[in-house]
């Protein structure tokens, strides 16, 4: 009901169509004017300082139509209320002050309406307007958007493909782990400028990402010192007694080095969070974590024409007793400890018309480590887990990056070309010291059925090199269509084989006024290689020995290995063919339809060798009888994603409403990464994915209210419940895998937020409950088909209050 209500209320007050405007102040020479003050005549007027590279933005600027535009600065002589148009749909601007002449030299605004390959955008505002759960979190804020799924554990599943299938940058840069390939570092919501998410559709430019890249864009300073702090006060809640809830405190500093030619930018924020567990007795009912980060951004004009950008990112999270539930009590759990120190700097040297030429390196050092709470031997039975976790591990890794891109100046040849051309150069290194215990596999009587131990050593690593490089076209044949078409070769050590990746676009628009726009693209994507598995066949392996019900002895130890089999390696391709239809409905409701159909013929998987030549000699160096596998790593996998999307999205000044439907399906002969880590027995591995959801709703929006000062925002999601596989008391699973499901996911949030001042300061204050309807959303199932609790779920948050204060800075 209240769903409804908000639904109908953002219909009735969003009553125009979205204009996005966004551009550059220069000077001389295409250099960088920052601190110039830019106003928009909507009539209201609107304002913007340009930041360190001369950038503004107007995220919702009005409907589309004539305005006047205005630009100021100390340096320069002042502009005013010159006209421009601006279509329907993203603008961009380029405005060239001259230092002496009291006029604005050029202005040239570019319509973006018939963009061929355009990204989903979240600015910074939407981010912290948003409600979702977790605030502090970046990777929740992507939910509101369609295509997006988020599993159990708070990974981002993106078009049907595995979290470390995307590829993340952090202001141009790969920030994605080196051990893991995921990211995991932690970036305060207060620094991002804008996300953009690439997906379906990619640009030459980017890859070593089949699901998609989340470009990350963070703040700049200017010449005017700003600050703010968030959630400074800590709370306590009454759960299982009084006990400090979650405790979220961030600031964020912004300002000039040197007026008119350094700023900085920092925004550091800390993360306290304690989970109780209801169905567990006090005392050992409850864990912690601790994170700590910080994303520093400098920038300074050495000359006119040279910028230099340099950033940090630091990121330290502690995790005591992680993994503790209803069915994996204090002792099983795991100690984890992760850090990450990122650091980059970017030269862009501007040549005029448009030309520009960059380079710059990055370099990313993470490590983690997980410890048991004593070693011992992990027991599974029917009724959860017993004992000590068996896995120790310490890794780390590295990745340094170096990049050069060149923006050539716009040309005339049959319409219109902007080219870009770059290349990309990366060493990897993966380091690992393991050690593992044993697993043990019980009935309910407390016999032992299986019984897996580890030999070998578990000290391990891998190197990589890669080399990138792309050539794209944005080629605008009329004002009405557009071509993207660019080229793109992958090339890495381990797998030592080029790739070529065609990538192509193109978006039409029928009439003038662009209300109407078709679009298609097709691209060939390849994956980044994964060091941990190319690791994986000098790690420890595994021996398994199997007893009846009784306790005899049936067979073993049988040992599971890994190779990196007898077949040379390709690059994963996966393809991918996308259509597209937009238009802008009666009531200036913008409305989209999309289609997206991927699939691979030759991922990377471990399979059971069906031949395997000399086994005599298999069986003579690790010193067994028989072999429960010898998994060789093949380009067996086949991944295969269709989904169609249909999304609404209406937009007037600073408030914005969205839904969205996305039917789809995630399907793999491969559903279960068999590991060393994981001694589960399985036979047939087809089926959905573990992130498989084939019915989402998302429905988010700001919205005024009757009050001034006040606003409401809101999140709704409903999602098919993700997929899971079920296991008797041996560890083997039975039935299809993933043949059963979690109950569905809703989660409704609404929040109230008003603003005012006090003491001469701006303030924020925002409350409001999240899952308002108390929907049970469980995280943790019992899968053991021997337990008297089989399919029994737990985990479910609940509904929880949230109360947000943010001052803002001087008045």
């Amino acid at each position: 009901m209240i769903t409804r209500i908000f639904i109908a209320w953002s219909l009735a007050v969003c009553v125009r169509a979205e204009v996005h405007l966004s551009g550059r102040v220069t000077g001389a020479g295409g250099a960088a004017v920052a601190g110039a003050h830019v106003v928009l005549h909507d009539p209201v007027a609107k304002e913007a300082v340009s930041d360190a590279a001369g950038g503004f933005a107007f995220v919702r600027a009005g409907e589309p139509g004539v305005y006047r535009i205005s630009v100021e600065h100390r340096d320069h002589f002042p502009t005013r209320e010159r006209k421009i148009t601006l279509l329907e749909g993203r603008n961009e601007i380029t405005l060239e002050l001259n230092a002496k002449d009291p006029v604005l030299q050029s202005v040239e605004v570019r319509a973006q309406s018939i963009e061929a390959l355009p990204p989903a955008v979240l600015s910074g505002e939407q981010i912290l307007a948003v409600p979702y759960p977790a605030d502090y979190n970046l990777r929740n804020a992507v939910r509101i958007l369609p295509g997006i799924v988020q599993d159990r554990r708070g990974r981002i599943h993106v078009d049907g493909g595995a979290d470390d299938q995307v590829h993340y940058t952090l202001d141009g840069f790969t920030v994605n782990d080196p051990i893991t390939g995921r990211f995991d570092g932690q970036v305060s919501v207060d620094s991002v400028r804008t996300m953009e998410l690439y997906s379906g559709r990619f640009t030459a430019e980017y890859g070593k990402g089949s699901a998609g890249t989340l470009a990350i864009k963070t703040h700049t300073g200017d010449d005017q010192f700003h600050s703010s702090a968030t959630n400074f006060i800590p709370a306590f809640e009454s759960r299982k007694g009084l006990t400090l809830g979650s405790w979220l405190p961030r600031v964020s500093f912004s300002g000039p080095i040197a007026r008119g030619r350094a700023w900085f930018s920092s925004s550091n924020d800390a993360q306290y969070e304690q989970a109780v567990i209801k169905e567990i007795s006090q005392g050992l009912d409850r864990t912690h974590v601790w994170r700590l980060s910080n994303v520093l951004h400098v920038q300074a004009n050495l000359t006119p024409s040279n910028i230099l950008h340099a950033g940090v990112m630091a990121s330290r999270w502690d995790a005591p007793h992680q993994g503790l539930t209803f069915l994996d009590p204090a002792e099983t759990t795991v100690d984890r400890r992760a850090r990450q120190r990122f650091f980059h700097f970017k030269d862009q040297i501007y040549f005029g018309q448009g030309a520009m030429v960059e380079f710059g390196y990055a370099g990313n050092r993470t490590s983690l480590r997980e410890a048991p709470q004593a070693e011992g031997v992990y027991v599974q039975t029917p009724e959860g887990r017993r004992g000590n976790h068996f896995v120790n591990a310490a890794r780390e890794g590295s990745r340094d990056q170096f990049v050069a891109n060149l923006f050539l100046p716009s040309f005339a040849w049959l319409g219109t070309h902007q080219v870009k051309a770059g290349v990309d150069f990366d060493r990897l290194i993966y380091g690992q010291q393991v050690s593992r215990t044993a697993v043990e596999y019980r009935n309910l009587e407390g016999v032992v059925l299986r019984r897996v131990v580890y030999a070998g050593l578990g000290d391990a690593g891998r190197r990589n090199h890669e080399a990138s490089g792309y050539l794209q076209d944005t080629w605008r044949l009329r004002p009405n269509l557009t071509l993207e078409v660019g080229m793109r070769q992958d090339w890495d050590r381990l797998v030592d084989r080029p790739s070529v990746s065609p990538r192509l676009g193109v978006a039409w628009a029928p009439t003038a006024r662009a209300t109407t726009k078709l679009a298609a693209g097709f691209a060939v994507v390849n994956d980044a290689t994964s060091l941990r598995l190319f690791t994986r066949p000098f790690d420890q392996y595994s021996l398994a020995s199997y007893y009846d019900a009784a306790g005899a002895l049936i067979r073993g130890p049988a040992a599971t290995v890994y190779t990196l089999g007898p077949r040379a390696l390709r690059p994963p391709r996966y393809r991918s063919w996308t259509l597209g239809a937009e238009r802008v409905l009666p009531g200036r409701l913008q409305a989209g339809v999309h289609y997206l159909h991927k699939k691979t013929a030759n991922g990377f998987t471990y399979r059971n060798l069906t031949a395997v030549p000399a086994l005599q000699e298999w069986l003579d160096a690790y010193q067994v009888s028989t072999f429960d596998g010898i998994l060789g790593l093949a380009n067996d996998r086949r991944d295969q994603y269709d989904a169609v999307q249909v999304k609404l999205r209406k937009s007037v000044r600073q408030y914005e409403w969205s839904a969205s439907y996305t039917r789809s399906r995630a399907l793999t002969n491969a559903v279960v990464d068999v590991n060393v880590d994981d001694p589960i027995l399985i036979t047939e591995n087809a089926g959905p994915m573990p992130w498989d959801a084939p019915h989402r709703v998302v429905s988010s929006a700001l919205l005024p209210t009757p009050w001034r000062h006040w606003e409401a925002a809101y999140m709704v999601e409903y999602r098919s419940g993700l997929p899971f596989s079920v296991q008797d008391a041996e560890g083997r699973l039975r039935g299809a895998v993933n043949s059963y499901r979690f109950p569905p996911l809703f989660e409704c949030n609404l929040h109230l937020q008003r603003t005012f001042e006090l003491g001469g300061r701006r303030w924020a204050v925002r409350f409001g409950v999240n899952n308002l309807t108390g929907h049970r959303n469980p995280t943790v199932v019992d899968n053991n088909m021997g337990s008297a609790r089989f399919l029994s779920f737990y985990g479910s948050p609940g509904r929880a209050f949230n109360v947000r204060l943010r001052w803002l800075g001087p008045k």
